[in-house]
């Protein structure tokens, strides 16, 4: 028979609860921060001095002077919202959120479909971190891509682990009739 490999600690009772916790609050402090980013884009834009400052911050963020491929798509987003790149940057936080907040409440309950649900989402935007990271390198870029590759790994081997138990059937016990 085969035997299983090594399991860490992490992934072992209480303290795989514990990260699992630790980590819907993680998302659903992002939602909660994106939901105030999202919001202040859409409805502060009478404040022209302000929204200019954030135009320039959101641009050099999302690196849009080195990127012609996401310069494209919000070029293109922005002529179908016609209300400017803040406006649908607004909304895809907001979108965003959404799936923040989905994914936090989900692990909260512990549904395996909110689990990989973080896993896809989640591991979608690592490569746009390396990117963020590799073009302006920084303590809190770098720290966000450590615990968003921790996530996709901690949750893909939960994932793993509990799939490899549902397999397992229980021994059957043949019970004599008289």
């Amino acid at each position: 028979m085969n035997k299983p490999a090594h399991e860490p600690a992490i992934l072992q009772g209480t303290s795989r609860i514990r990260y699992l916790r630790l980590i819907e609050i993680f998302k659903i402090d992002k939602g909660l921060l994106l939901l105030v980013l999202g919001v202040s884009l859409l409805f502060l834009n009478a404040r022209t001095r302000w929204m200019d400052a954030l135009s320039s911050w959101t641009a050099d963020e999302i690196l849009l002077e080195h990127s012609k491929g996401i310069a494209y798509l919000l070029h293109k987003l922005q002529a179908v919202l016609a209300g400017g790149t803040l406006r649908a940057t607004g909304f895809l936080a907001l979108f965003y959120t959404a799936v923040l907040f989905t994914e936090g409440i989900g692990v909260y309950m512990q549904q395996r479909w909110a689990e990989l649900l973080m896993i896809f989402a989640t591991a979608m935007l690592i490569p746009l971190e390396v990117r963020h990271v590799w073009h302006r390198p920084g303590l809190v870029g770098v720290l966000i891509l450590l615990a968003n590759c921790f996530i996709v790994w901690f949750l893909y081997r939960v994932l793993k682990r509990d799939k490899a138990k549902a397999h397992v059937a229980p021994p059957r016990v043949l019970v004599e009739t008289p």
